[in-house]
């Protein structure tokens, strides 16, 4: 076929409207029927459809073209598919090219249909062009790694790791914290079926501990990948705990005699923990760590009276090791909303303004209060809690995110409906745009939060609040939409609901894995309905 005569077939697809509603798709076959070595032109509505890939086909083994161009929508859509059918009327694949005439000109020019044509005319001559000069190729099949890598040890991270295992696979499991289980950890119960988190969460982290096939890379960061597709060679840095894992036995001695404490990251500085810690009592690992920023080196927990099997090791390096991978997945999760920015809700200002993640804390049976929600003001029972939602979402002028979070609406409600069950005389408000209860069951929930427990749910957003300085109360004015009339509330704790947005590490992942970004900074989809879960990166 290298000296066979070009004879190409030029396909133009209608796309429905995307394409056929902007431009004359019979005005662009003519077109490309002019230019040489072009043999034949046809349009169809749907040419990645069964009855437009026969159409290429017949053509194909009438003999009437050896080479295909296809204009229509994105490579990355459906040039397998077009690939595919050639291979199977018998023309080689690789005589195949396509212009894509969606994204590069009627998406792009709309409003312009004279210049969306034009555009669209050099494409489809490009394309011609470049089919010309095309060669038959052979597939070559190349040795793929069986092991995976999984960047991130939260419950999504953990599920991927687990489920890889089971079909055979060797995974290398990377967390950059001291422990895994990420976010869930931190929940007290899930909505809308109330499970208990840590019932659902704590048997996956103790399989994860025992699998053979999951290698656990705990306190470690991916720092350099190389290769392509099904070869990939991965180096990872694993921090030093500056305790030798070893040695220790976990007696804890260590964490009594540090004379250090900082805020507890884990409980969002709701409690305290030593320079040396694990990070929560059903951590896995149960390894301790020095926290360097905050260890002041005085040496007491060195001491052999402390630590009878000398496992302090204030020398600890870090540890390089680099592994083959064929396939990664980053689960990398998210970063909950700073408000701190957000002066006019008093946050970090008035000691009875928290976020919903601390309000979770205080909620948790395992938490810093064991589950009984108190004011940080003087540790007693709030009788009145207001919510604030949509707080660091739909924000298009504080600072915030345009997007909605998804998932504040609802955790509002399970807290609401979780401190009602605990204290049913207390008022609770819940300040809103509009309720976005979209999963399953999640309408069902929320009805039942205002109709079986009396939560007060008043459509309006919070124009000032200001502490009332005799009591550390907070004094809510807002106006009620719906009612149309201004409200001023006084309550004894007030819960931001803030969002979720992407790890502020999220760019060096972008960047070693070369995958892209969508517009709200998380990672983006190949296809947001063919191929959700899936990069625009192979492998």
């Amino acid at each position: 076929m290298g000296n066979e005569k070009p004879r190409i077939g030029v396909y133009v697809c209608h796309c429905g409207v995307n394409i056929g509603g902007v431009v004359s798709v019979p005005d662009l076959v003519e077109y490309a029927k002019t230019l040489p070595d072009v043999t034949v032109g046809r349009e169809y509505k749907f040419f990645c459809s069964d009855v437009g890939q026969k159409m290429i086909k017949e053509d194909i083994e009438a003999g009437l073209i050896n080479r295909v161009v296809v204009a229509a929508c994105s490579p990355r859509m459906h040039e397998p598919t077009f690939r595919i059918a050639c291979k199977e009327a018998g023309l080689n694949q690789f005589l195949f090219e396509m212009a894509n005439i969606r994204e590069h000109s009627t998406w792009v020019h709309m409003k312009d249909t004279e210049g969306a044509y034009e555009v669209a005319k050099d494409h489809i001559r490009l394309a011609i062009a470049k089919a010309r000069e095309l060669a038959p190729l052979a597939v070559q099949k190349v040795k793929v790694e069986p092991t995976s890598l999984v960047i991130g040890a939260g419950i999504t991270g953990m599920n991927a790791a687990l489920n890889l295992s089971a079909a055979g696979f060797k995974v290398y499991l990377v967390e950059r914290s001291a422990t895994i289980g990420g976010h869930m950890a931190q929940l007290d119960k899930t909505f809308p079926t109330m499970d208990c988190s840590a019932c659902i969460l704590t048997p996956k982290m103790s399989e994860i501990s025992r699998d053979k096939n999951i290698e656990l890379l705990t306190y470690s960061e991916v720092t350099e990948v190389t290769g392509y597709v099904g070869n990939f060679e991965v180096t990872i840095k694993k921090k030093p705990h500056y305790v030798d894992q070893e040695k220790c036995n976990g007696c804890g001695i260590c964490v009594d005699s540090c004379p250090i404490s900082v805020g507890n990251e884990f409980e969002l500085g709701l409690a305290t923990r030593k320079a040396i810690y694990v990070p929560f009592p059903q951590a896995v690992p149960s390894e301790y760590t020095i926290d360097m920023d905050s260890c002041i080196e005085c040496g007491i927990c060195a001491r052999e009276s402390v630590c009878e099997p000398l496992a302090i090791n204030y020398d600890d390096k870090p540890e390089y090791i680099t592994v083959k991978i064929g396939t990664i997945i980053v689960a990398t999760g998210y970063d909950e909303y700073d408000p701190s920015g957000l002066k006019q809700y008093g946050y970090e200002k008035y000691d009875n303004v928290i976020t919903g993640l601390q309000m979770e804390r205080l909620l948790s049976s395992f938490g810093p209060v064991i589950g009984k929600p108190v004011k940080p003001s003087d540790l007693k029972d709030p009788h009145s809690i207001a919510f604030l939602q949509c707080v660091g979402s739909r924000n298009f002028r504080e600072g915030g995110n345009k997007y909605c979070s998804r998932v504040c609406c609802m955790y509002a409600t399970k807290q609401a409906r979780q401190y009602k069950e605990k204290h049913p005389e207390a008022d609770i408000y819940i300040f809103y745009m509009d309720i976005r209860a979209f999963g399953k069951g999640y309408e069902e929930f929320y009805e039942s939060a205002a109709r079986d427990y009396g939560i007060n749910y008043i459509r309006g957003r919070i124009a000032e609040v200001r502490e009332n300085p005799l009591n550390k109360n907070i004094i809510i004015r807002a106006e009620d939409t719906l009612l149309q009339q201004p409200i001023e509330l006084e309550v004894e704790l007030f819960v931001l609901s803030t969002g979720i947005e992407p790890r502020a590490d999220s760019d060096s992942i972008t960047t070693l894995l070369r995958i892209q970004k969508s517009a709200d900074g998380f990672f983006l989809e190949a296809h947001p309905k063919l191929r959700p879960v899936d990069t625009l990166t192979e492998g």
